[in-house]
């Protein structure tokens, strides 16, 4: 009887936490919509995933370049602050992601240690749509501003 709690208790404590991590507001595929964005020129994040890789996020952004071949990166990390490394992606090294609330995080790209991108990402209240607003410097040393909609998937 005693084995049949402990199971239980500890199947329990994992759906309790499947569940919890299910109602991220950010987990998901995210699908740019162009029509309602606002973009510097430059690449384009087409398709953004984020999804649980053990205690952490793992963040996979496809899209093009400014000349419009395709583009592949990935980040896996905590929304602490803390920068965590980019694999595929010629403009940065690190990431770090702070979360702001429950439906925001800011974000900090760098490369060689030097930021050269900052932005905000906040997804609508009812988890249907997020704004990623950027600013930087571009790989030319020309500051921009974007902003990206996105719909979920």
């Amino acid at each position: 009887m005693k084995t049949k709690r402990v199971v239980l208790t500890v199947a329990l404590c994992f759906v309790a936490a499947a569940v919890c991590f299910a109602a991220d507001a950010f987990t998901g595929t995210w699908k740019l919509n162009e029509a309602k964005s606002k973009l510097a020129g430059g690449p384009k994040n087409d398709l953004v995933v984020y999804e649980a890789a053990g205690d952490k996020v793992k963040i996979t952004v496809d899209g093009t370049d400014s000349d419009g071949k395709p583009t592949h990166n990935e980040w896996t990390g905590k929304f602490d602050g803390k920068d965590y490394p980019v694999t595929g992606d010629s403009s940065s090294d690190a990431r770090s992601y702070t979360k702001i609330d429950d439906h925001a995080l800011a974000f900090t790209n760098k490369k060689d240690g030097k930021v050269t991108i900052t932005g905000r990402i906040v997804v609508s209240p009812d988890g249907k749509s997020r704004t990623v607003i950027a600013s930087g410097t571009d790989a030319k040393g020309k500051k921009f501003t974007s902003t990206s909609a996105y719909d979920k998937q």
